[in-house]
């Protein structure tokens, strides 16, 4: 991998003039580096993993560093300042909160409770497969739903397949990799109906991303006692992707059982590095708004190639290329740049994640010079 110089770069490319005479100073810019850590630019530019470009920021790795004497200890003892914050941010008793190694293994060992021996689970085509492909291995059978012509969650056919064989409906929303969100109020009314009847999993990894302000989390109907999970990861707005951690939220008799099938875990850095991301909330804006501007430079790009896409309510943008994706793959790596893998049945559509904002500018002119 080569890593190139920022500001060499920046600089060889006139951005950093271009950033000069708007009015963003070098130090401005060596000052923001320090505080919210944007990763170096290096080739291939990856924008295949919908991680934050940013991060962890100064606040966080101090408190990182702050706990390497206690690398020594087990994690377990320190966790309970982290489910204590967890559970006050989301308004529940500590009891209600599983911490789990990254959300991908709360996904997992909900998968395997709830799955296992023929287990049913309803869920989208395409989604995100980390607890589907983890039950199959035990035995779950997955029902899959196609989403409808807007991209999003079909949850009228979703609720038609419930039967009694049905043990758990998994919901990805924001979805990956389409990038849609489900109308609330219809996404309200869905989770308590069927929750009557199955069980309801809520994978909010992408929640934050969400900027309508009275957008609800499924953590309510959990509130209420329902037969609701809901899971949430460090690793997007937080950017601590690298360190593993992620919690579930449920009704305490659901967390106590998922509890006992936790595997991983996680670490005491990542459990500092959890605690100080959420009260660092000037990096939590930084992330929003970075995110929201690399965006606006895709969005741009495929109108201008007028390309279809969908309106993203994530850190990454599903659009239709209009060519196998698996040759787009290679066009785009012999560019120097590393976009998401196939997700069938859509095999013309690309997702493409948000990075930094040089990264994102790369990608622009590489696409446009790949489908010219």
């Amino acid at each position: 991998m080569t890593k190139l110089d920022r500001r060499q770069w920046l600089k060889s490319s006139g951005l950093l003039s271009t950033a000069l005479l708007g009015g963003i100073s070098g130090m401005e810019v060596l000052a923001e580096e320090k505080k919210f850590n944007p990763r170096p630019l290096s080739t291939p530019v990856r924008l295949s993993s919908n991680e934050n470009p940013y991060g962890p920021s100064e606040f966080v790795r101090k408190a990182m560093t702050e706990s390497f004497d206690l690398g020594c200890r087990y994690p377990g003892s320190y966790a309970g300042t982290l489910v204590d914050l967890i559970a006050e941010k989301e308004g529940v008793s500590a009891d209600h909160i599983v911490v789990t190694g990254g959300s991908t293994e709360g996904l997992k060992i909900t998968g395997l409770t709830y799955g296992i021996d023929s287990g049913e689970i309803i869920a989208a085509r395409p989604t995100f497969l980390s607890m589907l492909n983890y039950a199959e291995l035990f035995g779950a059978h997955i029902n899959w739903v196609p989403v409808g012509k807007d991209m999003g969650l079909d949850l009228e056919e979703m609720e038609k397949r419930i039967s009694n064989r049905t043990k758990l409906i998994f919901l990805c929303n924001p979805n990956n990799p389409t990038s849609t969100v489900l109308p609330k109020e219809k996404l309200w009314d869905f989770c308590r109906s069927v929750s009557k009847n199955t069980v309801v999993f809520s994978d909010e990894a992408y929640y934050e991303f969400i900027e309508e302000d009275d957008y609800p989390s499924m953590v309510e109907l959990v509130k209420e006692g329902q037969h609701v999970i809901v899971s949430r990861t460090f690793s997007k707005v937080y950017g601590l992707a690298g360190l593993r951690i992620g919690y579930l939220i449920a009704r305490p008799d659901i967390a106590q059982m998922l509890q006992r099938r936790v595997v991983a875990y996680t670490n005491i850095l990542a459990i500092k590095a959890a605690q100080a991301s959420m009260m660092d909330k000037e990096f939590y804006g930084h992330s929003i708004s970075k995110n929201r501007e690399a965006k606006k430079i895709i969005y741009d790009t495929l109108d201008e190639l007028q390309l279809r896409y969908v309106k993203s309510h994530t850190n990454f943008v599903f659009f239709q290329s209009g060519r196998p994706i698996q040759q787009l793959i290679g066009e785009m790596r012999n560019e120097g740049v590393q976009i998401g893998r196939p997700f069938p049945p859509f095999m013309d559509w690309c997702r493409i994640s948000t990075g930094t904002l040089d990264e994102v500018r790369i990608f622009a002119n590489s696409l446009k010079k790949v489908l010219s």
